[in-house]
């Protein structure tokens, strides 16, 4: 929301004035002079206080019309996981095996109180919780291979098989022995990423991408439920090779140098809503398609309603392009990641489109 509280735009511009560090993804200021927003930390020559307004989010100063500083980034910084948090995140990494504890948090000079703030802020639970869900998908991973219970328990920090076995089955809804033999069990891992529209969490089975979602989107926990649900899964921390590939090919795209997508997708869903998905794909880098036009080029011109509810049900973000279907009279409509997003993305793909001279792209963006 738009902050009017007089005493808290003063601490947001002497944040602002300050540079002040702290202050990082708590306001979003935008400046009238300029037509751009930043983030507290922004290396700029500051603005007049009359010349400014300050936001909650970021959505709110890009509905406003405000546009991201190229200088301090906005909305990818704001998200950004701070140094000592991305060592936190390393030596986790590291040490698969291994319980990073506060002392050692410390020894690398890295505030615990710093990375814990930020892990309760941006994943929604504990750093410890969070190294306990990578200890546990390895101890899956190994049993899975077929390592004895003991071992795998020992090796990964817990002094007790009954501590190892409790946590195990709360986490993954069943106990180490009968995982070894649960091959119907599947694994989904969830890792997270910032982009320029903000944050977002990436989801993978060892087939392909699951889930691309914004993080604030407020569907994330029921599409969360529904693939545990359809998949017979249990979601945890980590990265594989699908994930990896999404970080590196999206990284592209917002940099205008990738326009299509080769990483493998595993779509949950419904046959009808993974057939619309699977035209979604159909709709070119640079263009756009009514949901009129879509159903058409489905087979179905009646089914306006029905297509436009796969795409909304899409949840695989950008990927599968749900972003490039408007309104029959050209304005934009329905986006699960907020219209103000859907309207970048447009103007990102039309600014990068190869073939533009040949688009007839005729998007009302305003």
């Amino acid at each position: 929301m738009k902050i009017t509280d007089s005493k808290q735009i003063a601490t947001y511009y002497k944040a602002l004035v300050e540079k002040n560090e702290n202050f990082v993804g708590i306001f979003f200021v935008g400046v009238k002079t300029t037509s751009i927003f930043c983030i507290a930390n922004c290396r700029a020559r500051k603005p007049k206080l009359e010349n400014v307004t300050f936001y909650t989010t970021f959505k709110e100063a890009l509905s406003e019309g405000f546009r991201p500083c190229k200088i301090c980034k906005p909305t990818q910084n704001a998200n950004q996981a701070p140094k000592e948090v991305e060592k936190a995140i390393e030596l986790v990494k590291q040490n698969p095996k291994e319980k990073i504890s506060d002392y050692r948090l410390k020894e690398n000079d890295v505030s615990a109180k710093v990375v814990r703030n930020w892990f309760k802020k941006n994943y929604g639970m504990t750093f410890h919780a969070y190294q306990r869900m990578y200890r546990i998908n390895t101890a899956f991973q190994e049993l899975q291979s077929g390592k004895q219970t003991t071992e795998t328990a020992f090796e990964i920090g817990y002094e007790s098989l009954s501590g190892f076995g409790y946590t195990f089955k709360k986490i993954m809804g069943n106990s180490p022995k009968n995982s070894k033999t649960d091959t119907e069990k599947t694994t989904v891992l969830i890792s997270r990423l910032t982009t320029p529209l903000g944050a977002m969490f990436v989801c993978a089975t060892e087939n392909g991408i699951c889930l691309l979602e914004f993080a604030d989107r407020k569907m994330l926990e029921t599409e969360f439920a529904d693939i545990q649900k359809r998949l017979n899964a249990v979601i945890l921390t980590g990265e594989n090779k699908h994930i990896l590939q999404a970080k590196k090919e999206l990284e592209e795209y917002f940099e205008g140098k990738r326009t299509v997508f080769e990483v493998n997708l595993e779509p949950i869903g419904t046959e009808f809503q993974k057939m619309v998905w699977e035209g979604l794909h159909q709709i070119e880098y640079g263009k756009t398609r009514s949901y009129q036009e879509q159903s058409e080029h489905l087979g179905n011109p009646k089914a306006i309603r029905a297509v436009a509810s796969a795409n909304g049900m899409n949840k695989i973000s950008v990927i599968i392009p749900c972003h490039r279907v408007i309104g029959k009279d050209g304005k934009l409509t329905g986006y699960g990641g907020g219209l103000e997003r859907k309207k970048w993305l447009l103007m990102h793909e039309d600014k990068y489109n190869p073939n533009k001279e040949e688009s007839k792209n005729e998007l009302r963006l305003f």
